[in-house]
């Protein structure tokens, strides 16, 4: 399944509730700093040159930029229910268990929807060299991912769900 902003963003229940949570605190939080940060540069005199004015109103910007693109996110996502998802193959929302030939062991992936990839914790976008790799493979397959390192061999030993 395709994660550009056309066809919507996959995301599981737990990445949608890790964005809604930031849009929360960027509205709430954030947006009254920013106001706050505002009056009191204005307070202090002429604007033409006031670098704290100017910072506020870059962080302002900032602030109503990421959350315009959080709106956008969150209105074009499609959420995977990891609990209807089959481990007949690997997709978003499944854990999959790989043995590296060329390394001699064995990884755990989680694979999800790229706003919530973390490499270093093994939680990697279904849309990466090694996700895009396994995504569709079944349990002793082998998923061949072209990374910047050179190509990775990895056998599929096992499919679950998260």
């Amino acid at each position: 399944m395709s994660e550009n902003m056309q066809d919507g963003v996959v995301l599981t229940p737990d990445g949608k509730r890790k964005l809604e949570d930031e849009l929360n605190e960027l509205k709430v939080v954030k947006r009254a700093q920013v106001v706050k940060d505002i009056a009191e540069a204005r307070a202090h005199g002429d604007l033409s040159e006031n670098a704290e004015y100017d910072e506020a109103k870059n962080e302002e910007a900032r602030v109503n930029g990421r959350i315009a693109q959080l709106e956008e996110l969150l209105a074009k996502a499609i959420i995977v229910d990891e609990t209807g998802v089959s481990t007949d193959a690997v997709s978003v929302g499944t854990i999959v268990k790989v043995f590296d030939e060329e390394y001699d062991e064995e990884d755990e992936y989680t694979i999800v929807g790229y706003t919530e990839a973390d490499p270093a914790k093994l939680f990697i976008s279904a849309e990466s060299p090694i996700g895009a790799a396994l995504v569709g493979k079944h349990v002793g397959e082998v998923a061949e991912a072209h990374t910047p390192g050179g190509v990775i061999r990895l056998v599929i030993r096992e499919i679950k769900r998260r």
